[in-house]
């Protein structure tokens, strides 16, 4: 079930009312509108994914890779993200990136790290390791979206 976001000054009210916030309504403790039972993914679980996109681009010899990504793309995911549970949340519509935030995410990444000869991969791991809560890379940042991990497949 997805949550409407409350305004801040009902979140506010909201939390006036429940100044514990275990008691308080996962919409008033959640920015990014998350559904219930979706939560922004581990850096154990990005690195995870990281690394897995090796073996599985290997595994179907590069264009099985090119090919599922596409597909995955269009449920707001890549190969290594949709095996681990995990899709791009794209904070301003408090929904999953659909094809075209994915393709720009991931194209304009892409880009990002040929132009400047990977340096770009160092900056952004960086960045993922210091951005509390939301630990977004460079991709993400770029493409608006926050890796969240979905273990109960609430997005669809």
């Amino acid at each position: 079930m997805l949550h409407e976001p409350l305004a801040d000054s009902d979140k506010i009210r909201c939390m006036s009312h429940y100044p514990d916030p275990s008691f308080a309504p996962p919409q008033a403790l959640s920015p990014l509108g998350l559904p219930d039972g979706v939560v922004i993914a581990s850096r154990g679980r990005r690195i995870g994914a990281y690394f897995l996109a090796i073996p599985l681009a290997v595994v179907t010899l590069g264009i099985g890779y090119v090919i599922w990504g596409a597909i995955a793309w269009g449920k707001g995911t890549s190969p290594a993200l949709q095996v681990l549970g995990m899709r791009a949340w794209k904070e301003d519509r408090r929904a999953v990136a659909t094809w075209g935030g994915m393709a720009q995410r991931n194209i304009l990444d892409y880009l990002v790290l040929s132009v400047t000869c990977g340096i770009a991969s160092i900056v952004s791991f960086i960045m993922f390791l210091s951005d509390e809560p939301r630990q977004r890379t460079l991709a993400d940042r770029m493409g608006g979206t926050v890796i969240v991990h979905d273990p109960n497949k609430r997005l669809g």
